[in-house]
């Protein structure tokens, strides 16, 4: 049987080619999100931008995007942490609210 899972949901305001939005997804995905702005040096801003524009607003909306880039990032960080025994799941981050 699984633990039982919670986490807050957080309300985020970020600018998406000039326009604010307002996007709700729980903490955990913000911290991933986070970890992979850092990662690739750039503000979780760009990085949310970056994904708005590379979705099919059709088909998807942006808090779905952010969580299915969130869980691509997460299993790419698990995937290489296991083929490399000497690698930490910790990547760039020293601190340790970031783990999931």
């Amino acid at each position: 049987m699984l633990p039982p899972l919670e986490a807050a949901v957080e309300k985020r305001s970020v600018s998406i080619q000039g326009h604010r939005t307002s996007v709700s997804l729980e903490a955990p995905f913000w911290r991933v999100l986070k970890r992979a702005a850092r990662a690739r040096g750039i503000s979780l801003g760009a990085l949310v931008a970056a994904i708005d524009a590379a979705r099919r607003v059709d088909r998807v909306n942006l808090s779905s995007a952010l969580r299915l880039f969130a869980l691509a990032e997460a299993e790419s960080r698990a995937a290489v942490a296991l083929s490399d025994p000497e690698s930490t799941l910790r990547g760039p981050s020293e601190d340790p609210s970031d783990q999931l």
